[in-house]
């Protein structure tokens, strides 16, 4: 593990226009510099680097960080990687904490099993390539596939020979050591028989690689036309290998996938390769697996767009559903394309030309809930019984998708296409999510009444709403990243009847006088952000905004990089000649500090006032109801003491 001090020193050293300026062409415009964006195709620049903050912002795609995230973004990198990346480009020595003797093990038996995983490619390449059994059948087999050199050589494939031992032998004259063999799953042991056996014989091979390149795992597909045999079985499980982590040919599409911003994503390995040769190269497949939370989310490294390519098999696709569901949750967009009926990813594109499966995934390409309300209808006929299962069943997928524009888009697309009321669809959306929000809060629906009709605000109030409490948040936020260090200053009068100027930390300000009240947060990461600085209220110095830039949890550092980074800023050049004096905001500090804090609370208590008006429309106890009043009054109180101070502070300031 790389120490604590030494990731420090890298990031205290990177600079952030050098780095860029390996990767992207920079032009100084004002305090910054601009060049056009390398995660996405654009004309016109609009990406810039801020020195002074050392942190990049696209304005084009939304993309930004520091000079270590640029370099994990762009290079696909892990942190660490990142690190010793930066640290290699400034010269720096990469100190590593003196890890335990069960980290030294751990570590040099995961390497063990990756040198296992690499032998045995090579091993199989050998037997496919050389050997006379490898060519009658693993080869022919290619051949009758249509797998041209170029592929056999790009994904690696093999052959193992039908003996029971061979690789095993090998392995072991080799030099590698059983219990390698055992854990990787390449040799099958027997203990209590005293046999081992090569797991894969008789089948051509196609190796499981990492993001980097490294053999992991291993498919193999029997050969022979024993009925009693798997047709295609994987390495077991691994210190290496997790089948539900992994997806076949990721090493091959990333950059791909990278470039077009979509993922094509298939089921088997013979459609991986068959599509890459007809030159649509951003392909993965999950092997035959359902699909899982950690491959969605692999895919979301590069791309929040996905192309499901299915063969005509109805109930396979009826099966899917649940993992198409799971990527709606992550806030992907997914879409699916069919192929004909008896035609799956790997034959149609043998029996095309490249641009004509590249046009025909084009053309038939569907959003995910119109193709599954299209598919579901027309096995509904005429009744309404089935109909009705359908609506819950659209409705249900729909209530996944996290985005409150697309849900909204979507209902209106499947009201016309099922021939229902919008209404009725948006009222059985709502009705879900606030189920839904009530099981995560751990809340019984039996103690919490339904809102009345006239309650219901319209969706275009709740978002002002929304939208006013997240800027309050966001701006106080932006306050104690900015400034929380620096110094407000407060008149106060000595005992000898003389002003002074008492200096005051921003940081210290705002957090003690949120706390007294008990303000919270409603956006998570903001909460996350403030309670790092409540942590530090004892403390001589709050957090640097550089612990914020720099969190490894990436919504954290991509939130600080949000609120830090200003696209327009006022250059005093020009200006003062002509008698305009620009008054930053540095100078008027203490005064949008003290305003957003009151604007903040206000919300707040009108927040509350709001609730309990609710309360007090459907209570009927007479004590609760004397009790929800007199809340109401002190709080209205609050409110007014809020308003009076916000008004004389706009008058006096």
């Amino acid at each position: 593990m790389i120490n604590p001090e030494t990731i420090q020193t890298v990031i205290e050293t990177a600079r952030i226009e050098e780095v860029v300026s390996d990767f992207v062409s920079l032009k100084k415009r004002g305090a910054n510099l601009w060049g056009n964006c390398p995660f996405h195709n654009e004309k016109t620049p609009s990406f810039s680097v801020s020195p002074a903050k050392g942190i990049f912002k696209c304005f084009g795609c939304g993309k930004a960080g520091t000079a270590v995230g640029f370099v994990m973004e762009h290079e696909k990198l892990t942190f660490p990687e990142a690190i010793r990346y930066l640290a290699h480009k400034y010269n720096i020595e990469v100190a590593e904490e003196k890890q335990t003797d069960e980290q030294i093990q751990a570590v040099n038996e995961r390497e063990s099993l990756m040198q296992v995983s690499a032998f045995a490619q090579k091993y199989f390449s050998v037997q496919l390539l050389q050997t006379d059994e490898g060519k009658s059948v693993g080869l022919s087999y290619f051949r009758e596939r249509e797998i041209t050199d170029e592929s056999i050589a790009k994904f690696q494939l093999g052959y193992c020979n039908s003996s029971w031992d061979d690789f095993t032998k090998h392995a072991l004259a080799e030099g590698y050591k059983l219990e390698f063999l055992d854990k990787t799953g390449l040799t099958i042991v027997k203990p209590d028989e005293k046999k081992q056996f090569d797991r894969f014989r008789g089948r051509v091979m196609f190796p499981i690689q990492n993001l980097t390149g490294r053999v992991i795992g291993f498919g193999g597909r029997i050969m022979s036309s024993d009925k009693t045999k798997a047709k295609y079985i994987n390495s077991p499980e691994s210190e290496i290998y997790n089948k539900s982590h992994t997806l076949y040919g990721i090493f091959q599409a990333k950059n791909a996938i990278v470039s077009s911003n979509n993922c094509f994503l298939v089921e088997g390995y013979t459609d991986v390769i068959s599509l890459h040769q007809a030159g649509i190269h951003n392909v993965v497949a999950s092997s035959g697996t359902s699909l899982t939370h950690d491959q969605i989310k692999l895919i979301r490294r590069f791309t929040p767009n996905i192309t499901i390519l299915y063969d005509g098999d109805f109930a396979g696709i009826k099966a899917s559903f649940r993992g198409i569901d799971m990527i709606l949750e992550q806030g992907m967009n997914v879409r699916i394309v069919l192929f004909p009926d008896g035609e799956d990813p790997d034959s149609f594109a043998r029996k095309h030309r490249s641009q004509e499966v590249i046009d025909f995934i084009d053309k038939e390409a569907s959003d995910f809930i119109t193709f599954k309300t299209n598919l579901l209808l027309s096995e509904t006929g005429k009744d309404p019984i089935k109909k009705a299962n359908l609506i819950k069943e659209i409705v249900h997928s729909i209530t996944l998708i996290p985005d409150k524009i697309v849900r909204t888009v979507y209902i209106r697309e499947c009201s016309s296409i099922l021939n229902i009321e919008e209404q009725v669809l948006n009222t059985e959306v709502n009705k879900l999510l606030r189920q839904k929000v009530l099981k995560e809060n751990h809340l019984d629906p039996q103690t919490i009444p339904e809102p009345e009709q006239d309650q219901i605000q319209t969706e275009p109030e709740k978002q002002k709403e929304e939208n006013d409490a997240e800027g309050q948040e966001r701006e106080i936020i932006r306050l104690l990243l900015t400034y929380g260090n620096d110094d407000i200053f407060f008149e106060h009068e000595d005992e000898f009847k003389q002003i002074e100027q008492i200096p005051v930390k921003v940081a210290l300000f705002i957090v003690n006088d949120l706390s007294k009240d008990e303000i919270t947060f409603e956006n998570p990461v903001y909460q996350f952000i403030y309670e790092a600085y409540l942590k530090a209220l004892n403390e001589e110095t709050f957090p640097d905004k550089l612990f914020f830039l720099n969190h490894n949890d990436t919504t954290v550092s991509s939130t600080a990089v949000e609120l830090l980074f200003t696209k327009y800023e006022v250059t005093a050049s020009g200006w003062e000649k002509n008698n305009i004096f620009v008054k930053e905001e540095s100078d008027r500090l203490k005064v949008v500090v003290e305003h957003s804090l009151l604007a903040m609370k206000a919300r707040k208590v009108e927040h509350m006032l709001d609730e309990l008006q609710q309360k007090l429309k459907i209570e009927t106890d007479g004590d609760e109801m004397l009790m929800l009043l007199q809340q109401f009054q002190a709080l209205k109180s609050i409110s007014m003491q809020i308003q009076a101070e916000q008004l004389g502070r706009v008058i006096t300031k």
